[in-house]
């Protein structure tokens, strides 16, 4: 889901550092830098990088650029291969069939942990070549006047991707709006140590 569907669900952060005036206009090179990287001919369990907000297949910005007034709009897109456990084991007792057969005719029939872990990576990246990575799109929106930026996800892997990739891209550290930050950032700082020291109210009479 992201901003442009009827709902959605977000994470919002601010900028903690202040941005370098000549950033602005590195945007667009900064996000070509770490773009998203295909991986359908790739052997590779992921892969993940930012894409166009308008089209998640544009890498190059060439649909509409980065800058929407006071806004600086892009995507995380984030492509997972995922086979099935079932499918694994399958491929992997067969593989491990084979190799007991092919030792037999040497007169063995112990398989060391080593070969079977070798195995197992060789028909992991066999596999691999035969499913299609599954793509998904999480929208980000930076607001450039406020400093605010809102994530289109919850979830805390895509959460943690995401801050991290922000921070290589645009060195600049962000930080997550949670009610506690965001009561500091209202507050002020000094409130920090009474926030510390609340105690959670109790709406029910019943004993704890």
């Amino acid at each position: 889901m992201g901003f442009m569907n009827a709902g959605c669900s977000f994470t919002r952060f601010r900028l903690v550092d202040p941005v370098p005036q000549e950033l602005w206009l590195q945007i667009p090179e900064k996000l070509k830098q770490f773009c998203f990287k295909d991986i359908d001919e790739l052997p590779e369990e992921r892969s993940f990088g930012w894409t166009s907000f308008e089209d998640m297949l544009d890498t190059n910005w060439n649909t509409a650029p980065p800058e929407k007034g006071a806004y600086i709009v892009f995507s995380l897109r984030l492509d997972t291969r995922r086979i099935p456990a079932a499918v694994i084991k399958k491929y992997l007792r067969l593989a491990l069939d084979e190799e007991k057969t092919r030792l037999a005719t040497q007169g063995k029939t112990f398989i060391g942990s080593e070969r079977k872990k070798e195995l197992k990576e060789q028909v992991l990246l066999k596999l691999r070549m035969r499913f299609l990575p599954v793509p998904a799109e999480f929208n980000v929106l930076w607001a450039t006047d406020t400093g605010t930026l809102w994530f289109a996800s919850t979830q805390r892997k895509m959460i943690d991707m995401f801050t991290d990739l922000f921070v290589r891209t645009f060195d600049l550290n962000i930080e997550q709006m949670t009610p506690y930050n965001l009561a500091i950032s209202i507050m002020g700082d000094e409130m920090a140590d009474k926030l510390d020291h609340l105690e959670a109210t109790r709406f029910s009479t019943e004993p704890v």
